[in-house]
């Protein structure tokens, strides 16, 4: 498995959206989603429409990890969910359904998606699904979150993990000290 970093440009998040957006509203729900919910790829795919439709939370058990999960949904992601709700005009089953059968895309689909529109927008590093998660944390971070609590979404064990989990090396981190000058 290939080590990915998160999209540390909102820029480049911008072109993703726009990117996905213009070609699949599935694609685009599925990234949008993933990096304002840090969920897992596995509990990503795992969503059916009654988990989003007419809700303004998501309430799942993590896979990986057996424990509950409840959040409220961003106005970002309720528009998305009703963006793409309202354009395949069903009712039930997954909300992430593959063009081939009952059931959802899979975590290669997902990675061949995401990778796909990194690609096409100038992204160069490795980008896959983990990428979305790990974007949620590191912008959850920039925009002021303490880290104990991005710990705490992300089921991680210490601070120190989530630090390097999305990203912060101690360079960035030094700074801090190098910066203040009181």
């Amino acid at each position: 498995m290939e080590y990915v970093e998160p999209i540390r440009s909102k820029k480049q998040i911008r072109a993703m959206k726009c990117y996905l957006k213009n070609k699949n509203l599935r694609d685009y729900l599925l990234f949008v989603l993933g990096i304002n919910s840090g969920l897992r790829i596995s509990d990503l795919l795992s969503l059916t429409i009654d988990d989003v439709k007419e809700i303004d939370r998501i309430i799942l058990r993590e896979k990986k990890t057996g424990k509950p999960k409840n959040f409220p949904l961003s106005d970002t992601c309720k528009k998305a969910i009703q963006e793409y709700l309202g354009d395949i005009k069903v009712d039930n089953g997954w909300l992430f359904k593959s063009k081939k059968g009952d059931y959802p895309i899979t975590r290669i689909q997902a990675y061949r998606i995401i990778n796909k529109a990194a690609r096409a927008i100038g992204i160069k590093e490795a980008i896959g699904t983990h990428t979305l998660r790990k974007t949620f944390g590191y912008w959850a971070h920039k925009n002021g979150a303490d880290i104990t609590r991005i710990q705490k979404l992300l089921n991680h064990s210490t601070p120190e993990i989530t630090l390097a989990y999305i990203g912060i090396t101690k360079d960035e981190l030094d700074n801090i000290y190098i910066k203040l000058n009181l």
